[in-house]
C-alpha cells in the first residue's frame, strides 16, 4: 500500500511531541498547514520532506517573531526566497524554530539534544536541535558571525552557509547587509548536498586528489585539546584516502579579519536596528544587554573604521580566493571545542568570523565526539565560484571520520 503524501509530516509531529518537552526547539508548529502543504507539494526532489525554519525568516501565515517581544504577532505576508525555493522541490515547513534575540547572543530556552544542560550554540539554535533530535531532517538558518556553523558543531549535524550574496536574503530579519547569509542544517553532509541541489541546482562534485589547507584556529581562541585531536585524526584519514594536506600557516591573517568582521557587524548592526533601539528607549528591557551593547558600539563606530574594515576584507577575499584557487578547501575546527555547559550564553563566534567577513561558503561536518559523548565538528571553507567542489571535499571529510 502507498504510504499517504503526509507520513513523513507525521512522523515528524509525532518524533517533536516526544523530544519538545525537554529540547524546546520550536516556538510554533503549524500541524494542519505542513499537511496540507505535503497533500499539494510538488514531485521533486525533497518531496514531502519536512522542514524546521528559523523564526528570523518568513513563512506566509505565520509569525515571524525574531525571539523578541518588539516582533510579537508580525504575521508574514509571503514565504522568504529560500521557503519558496524548497517548497518548489516538495518539501514541506513543519513550523518556526527557536532563534536568538534578533538572531545575535542572548539565548532562547532551546536546550542541546546530547546533553539538555548544555547549549545548543545560536543563533540558529532550534533548527541545530530540531534536526539533531531527530524531529526534522532539514532546517533553515542563517549566519552573521557562527551563527549555523556553530550550532551545527554543538548539535552533532551538517551545516552550510552559502556565500554572501549567492542566495537571496528575501524574507529574513537581516542585522548587517555585509555579512548576513543564509543556510541549511540537515542529518549528514549527503541530506545537505541534496537540499542545495535543490535550491540552487549546485550538484557536489567529489574531487578526486582534493587538496586541503589546515588550519587549527588557535591563534583567535584557546582551542580544546579534544578538538584538536579530531582536527588531527580528520587530516590523517584524508591523507590515508589520497588527499593532498597542508598547513594554511599565517597566510590568512584571521586575527585581523576576526577585528574587521567585528566591526563590520556592529556599525551595521546598530542601523539596521536602529528602529529597535529607539523603541526600547520608550520600553526599558525590551532588548537584551549584550544586543544594547552591540548596538551601542555599532553607533559609536567612526565611518572611517567601518570603511577601513571592508578595505582590509575586501583585500583579504583576494588574497584568499587566490589561495583557494590552487585548493579546495580549508579545514578547521567549527567551534573552539564541545557545547559549554549551560544555557545562558551560546558559545563564541571567533573561529567563524573571518570567513563569513570574506563572504565564503563553509560546510560543517559532524562525526567526532569528545570522550563524554559530546559533538565536536569540523568546518571546510571554499571558494565561492566552486561550492560543488566544497560540497564534495565535505562529503569525503565525513567519511574518513567514519
Amino acid at each position: 500500500m502507498t504510504a499517504p503524501r503526509t507520513a513523513a509530516v507525521d512522523d515528524a509531529l509525532r518524533r517533536l511531541e516526544q523530544t519538545e518537552p525537554e529540547i524546546r526547539a520550536w516556538v510554533r508548529v503549524d500541524p494542519d498547514g505542513a499537511r496540507a502543504a505535503a497533500e499539494r507539494a510538488p514531485d521533486g526532489p525533497l518531496r514531502g520532506v519536512p522542514f524546521g525554519v528559523k523564526d528570523i525568516v518568513d513563512v506566509a501565515g505565520l509569525p515571524t517573531e525574531c525571539g523578541t517581544s518588539l516582533r510579537r504577532g508580525r504575521i508574514a505576508a509571503h514565504d522568504a526566497w529560500l521557503v519558496d525555493r524548497l517548497r518548489h522541490a516538495g518539501a514541506v515547513p513543519l513550523g518556526k524554530t527557536v532563534t536568538t534575540e534578533f538572531a545575535y547572543f542572548q539565548p532562547g530556552p532551546t536546550r542541546n539534544p546530547h546533553h539538555p544542560a548544555h547549549t545548543p550554540g545560536g543563533s540558529s539554535s532550534g533548527s541545530a536541535a530540531a534536526v539533531a533530535a531527530g524531529v526534522v531532517p532539514l532546517a533553515l538558518g542563517s549566519q552573521t558571525a557562527g551563527s549555523l556553523t556553530r550550532p551545527a558543531s554543538y548539535c552533532g549535524v551538517a551545516g552550510y552557509v552559502a556565500p554572501v550574496g549567492a542566495w537571496s536574503m528575501r524574507g529574513f530579519a537581516g542585522l548587517s547587509p555585509s555579512l548576513d547569509a543564509p543556510g541549511l542544517l540537515a542529518t549528514r553532509v549527503s541530506d545537505l548536498a541534496r537540499a542545495v541541489e535543490a535550491v540552487d541546482g549546485t550538484r557536489a562534485e567529489e574531487p578526486q586528489s582534493p587538496r586541503i589547507l589546515v588550519w587549527p584556529g588557535t591563534e583567535l581562541t584557546d582551542v580544546a585539546p579534544e578538538m584538536l585531536n579530531a582536527l588531527h585524526r580528520t587530516r590523517q584519514a584524508l591523507a590515508a584516502s589520497g588527499a593532498a594536506t597542508d598547513d594554511l600557516g599565517t597566510q590568512a591573517r584571521t586575527s585581523a579579519l576576526a577585528d574587521a568582521h567585528a566591526t563590520v557587524m556592529a556599525y551595521e548592526a546598530a542601523r539596521s536596528l536602529a528602529t529597535e533601539h529607539a523603541e526600547h528607549a520608550e520600553h526599558p528591557g525590551a532588548l537584551s544587554a549584550p544586543l544594547r551593547d552591540l548596538l551601542d558600539r555599532g553607533r559609536g563606530t567612526p565611518e572611517a573604521d567601518y570603511r577601513a574594515a571592508l578595505e582590509a576584507a575586501r583585500t583579504a577575499r583576494a588574497r584568499l580566493l587566490e589561495l583557494l584557487s590552487d585548493a579546495d578547501a580549508i579545514l578547521g575546527p567549527a567551534a573552539p571545542g564541545p557545547a559549554p555547559y549551560g544555557l545562558g550564553a551560546t558559545g563564541t563566534p571567533v573561529l567563524s568570523r573571518p570567513w563569513q567577513l570574506l563572504g565564503l561558503p563553509v560546510v560543517t561536518v559532524p562525526g567526532h565526539r569528545d570522550p563524554r559523548g559530546m559533538p565536536l565538528g569540523l568546518q571546510l571553507v571554499g571558494h565561492p565560484d566552486r561550492v560543488a567542489r566544497l560540497l564534495g571535499a565535505a562529503a569525503r571529510a565525513e567519511e574518513a571520520i567514519r
